[in-house]
This record gives structure tokens, C-alpha cells and sequence, in this order.
């Protein structure tokens, strides 16, 4: 039995290796620094920041520690001069100011870097409760929205019943000239049954993406988190994390995609050591308050 115990391991990590060797990057990580591992210090693209408040509440938000801590950007543009690819924004929800405000500044973004950066990406991240996309079809590359839970667990995780608002938002996104994304943080022993659920729900809908990544636990939100049924040693497991997103790969046609710089990074791992080796890897799921944004302040547009 112990023979057939271990070929069964060995069996695992084989489609597991394969499954990671045939992953892509998601499009919102093409031409992002972290993906380049020749980059010693990598920093995230260009990003116009609008506001760091929002209309959610979410147990494992970075953005509400950020401000507690006062490490959260003031509005404006952040990054170098002949940027590939904008987001708007990784801070608070952009649209809170209105579609309509977010689309001017979308044209007066592609009107100043159109001469030195061509065509520049233009990546909308969102929660998708005000999202109109008759006013930014056209404006936006890649709309990324937010979906953690799925139900009434959305309501739980979040504080706000707009379940059913982020759906028809994400249907609207899927008729329009743009790739559609759903970005989830997996919190493991809290939304597992979710993340498969919400997986199935693009394939529904159309949405060409399901961006899945890991958790990360700022003691500011610990106590909610552990509350909620968190498996802490798990957020830490990276094993776990890969296991889970290839279970989900396998019952949807979605293409179901990690962060550029973690399957980076794991490639070139597996180039260098045994594969059984890195799958006892361990990631530091506990993070400090979030450090201010790296890359320089520019301009705002008013």
C-alpha cells in the first residue's frame, strides 16, 4: 500500500508541474516589472490613483489598513513617462467619483501619453457595483472586478448586499470590446465552495479571465479573518494555493490565472530544483501595514 501511496503523490505532483509550466500570465501582468525577474527591484505599472475611499467594507482589505496607517496615495498619476499600461486604480473604488469623471480622465490619460507611448492599456479595477460600461466602452482595455464571495457570502465578506449588481455588471463587461476579468484573493476555510462557484459563473457569462491570488493577513484584519473561519496555515501554503487553482482549472473552461509575478518566479524555480522540493515552499501570508507606492508622483488631472 505504501508504494501505491506514493506513485499516487508522484502522480499529483507530475500534473500539478505540468499544469503550472502550461499557465500564462494574466493580460492585466503583461508588461508589469514583476514578471521580468532580471528587474531587481520590480515595481507595478503606472497607475492613476482617484480615491482611496470606497463604498465596501471587505474583512481582508489592504486600503482600509493603508489608510489607519496613512501609507495611502493621494490622487494622481504614479509611474514613468511612456508607460505600456495604466490602472486605474489599485486604490479605494475609482468610481465613486462617477463613470463619467473616470472616463475624462481615462481621454486626458491616452491624450498625454498617446505621442510617447502609442495605444496605452488602459486596466479599470473595480468592485463593479457602479460600473456603467455604456460610458467607458471604447476607453478600457481590461475591466477587472472584484468578486471575493458569492451570495449571501458576498454580503459577509463585504458588508454590503450588491451581489446581484456585480453580476449584471460583469454580464454588461462580457458584451463589451474589452477583456473581462474576475479577480478573487483566495482566504482559505472561508470562501474554497465560492471560488469554484464564481469560476462556473464566468464561464456563464463569458469572462475571459478568473484571476485568482493568494491572501495576504494584516493584523488589522486578522481578528475578522480568523473570525470567519480562516485557515491561517494555509494562506501560508503555497502548495495548497496551486492545488486549489488547478482543481478550479478543471472543471472550467474560463482561463483561470495567477499573479505574472508568482508564476514568474515559480517557473524559474522549477528550472533550478526538484519540483516535490518547492511544493513544501512556504509564503509569509502575514504582511505589515502596506508600504506607499514606489513609484514617483507625477501630476493630477483635474
Amino acid at each position: 500500500m505504501t508504494g501505491v501511496y506514493f506513485n499516487s503523490i508522484n502522480s499529483d505532483f507530475r500534473k500539478l508541474k505540468k499544469f503550472i509550466e502550461k499557465m500564462e500570465i494574466p493580460s492585466h501582468c503583461i508588461f508589469c516589472e514583476g514578471v521580468d525577474l532580471t528587474i531587481k527591484e520590480p515595481k507595478h505599472h503606472p497607475s492613476y490613483e482617484i480615491t482611496t475611499a470606497c463604498n465596501l467594507n471587505c474583512i481582508f482589505c489592504y486600503s482600509n489598513v493603508a489608510l489607519k496607517n496613512k501609507t495611502a496615495p493621494k490622487p494622481g498619476y504614479y509611474g514613468d513617462l511612456s508607460p505600456k499600461a495604466i490602472t486605474i486604480s489599485q486604490y479605494g473604488e475609482p468610481l465613486l467619483v462617477g463613470c463619467e469623471k473616470v472616463a475624462y480622465i481615462i481621454k486626458k490619460l491616452k491624450e498625454r501619453f498617446g505621442d510617447v507611448s502609442g495605444d496605452v492599456r488602459i486596466d479599470l479595477q473595480t468592485n463593479g457595483v457602479f460600473l456603467d460600461m455604456d460610458k467607458l466602452d471604447g476607453l478600457v482595455d481590461i475591466v477587472m472586478i472584484s468578486l471575493d464571495g458569492f451570495g449571501k457570502n458576498y454580503s459577509k465578506l463585504t458588508g454590503v448586499d450588491a451581489f446581484d449588481k456585480v453580476i449584471n455588471a460583469l454580464r454588461d463587461v462580457a458584451k463589451a470590446d474589452c477583456i473581462g476579468v474576475v479577480r478573487s484573493i483566495h482566504m482559505p476555510g472561508i470562501n474554497d465552495e465560492d471560488l469554484v462557484k464564481i469560476a462556473k459563473m464566468c464561464d456563464e457569462i463569458g469572462i475571459n479571465e478568473f484571476f485568482l491570488q493568494p491572501l495576504s493577513v494584516y493584523e488589522e484584519n486578522a481578528e475578522k479573518l480568523l473570525k470567519a473561519g480562516l485557515n491561517i496555515s494555509k494562506t501560508e501554503n503555497l502548495a495548497e494555493f496551486i492545488k486549489v487553482v488547478a482543481k478550479i482549472q478543471e472543471k472550467v473552461c474560463v482561463n483561470v490565472k495567477i499573479p505574472g509575478c508568482i508564476l514568474s518566479n515559480l517557473k524559474d524555480l522549477m528550472r533550478k530544483y526538484d519540483f516535490e522540493d518547492l511544493m513544501l515552499l512556504k509564503r509569509n501570508s502575514l504582511a505589515t501595514s502596506p508600504p506607499k507606492i514606489r513609484r514617483e508622483w507625477r501630476f493630477v488631472i483635474e
